[in-house]
């Protein structure tokens, strides 16, 4: 099987693959931050580097889910799947041009058309993780990378709630694969382990109907 996870900046989405990862015994695929080198640059001059810094996720991304889907059985905290949200995000607060965006747009359609040659032709399940905007709030800050922080970047808190704004109609319009939404306020899958095994149960649920799981 190959599951995906998706969410908003802060929504536990590496916590839970992780967590997932070792419950289903399969090898677990992080997004490129800690060794990104235009990450904390985007933060601080997002005009100049929010093409750069998508170019560099979607060429990460691609590498990933091609090694995934390789493979009988992994996930991916985050997708090739989610890219074109944030980069039309910097769009429409300029800070690509129209003509930037429709040339990532053109390259992620030859990437995923590249995808149809794979072992897989899509993921076999995707979980939403949704949180409210107080609780992203709270594990950014709690998770401590310091280019994050609002505290020491105020106009962040306008961006987080841009992000924040968009992800439900993403979900509601992402039809790569069947898909689960998980609320990340009602259960705390990070700390509370009886909420991280209702979680496991859920989506134990959906792989046995999915004919993935025994």
């Amino acid at each position: 099987m190959l599951i995906v996870l998706a969410g908003t900046i802060g929504a536990g989405k590496s916590s839970l693959a992780a967590a997932l990862g070792e419950h289903l015994g399969t090898e677990v695929f992080y997004e490129a931050v800690d060794n990104n080198p235009v990450l904390d640059l985007y933060y601080k001059d997002p005009k100049k580097y929010a093409f750069l810094l998508q170019i560099f996720f979607l060429n990460k991304r691609f590498k990933s889910i091609k090694e995934a889907y390789k493979e009988d059985n992994n996930i991916l905290d985050r997708s090739i799947f989610e890219d074109e949200l944030f980069l039309t995000i910097n769009y429409k607060n300029g800070n690509v041009t129209e003509t930037e965006l429709n040339i990532y747009k053109e390259l992620l359609e030859n990437m995923l058309e590249e995808l149809e040659g794979m072992p897989k032709k899509r993921p076999d399940l995707l979980i939403y993780i949704d949180v409210s905007f107080e609780k992203m709030l709270e594990r950014i800050k709690k998770r401590g990378r310091e280019f994050e922080q609002i505290a020491d970047n105020p106009e962040l808190y306008n961006y987080y709630k841009q992000v924040h704004g968009e992800y439900p109609e993403w979900y509601e319009n992402y039809n790569a694969s069947p898909k689960i939404k998980i609320s990340g306020d009602e259960f705390d899958f990070i700390e509370n382990p009886e909420d991280l095994q209702t979680i496991f149960d859920m989506v134990d649920s959906q792989l046995r109907e999915l004919d993935l799981l025994d």
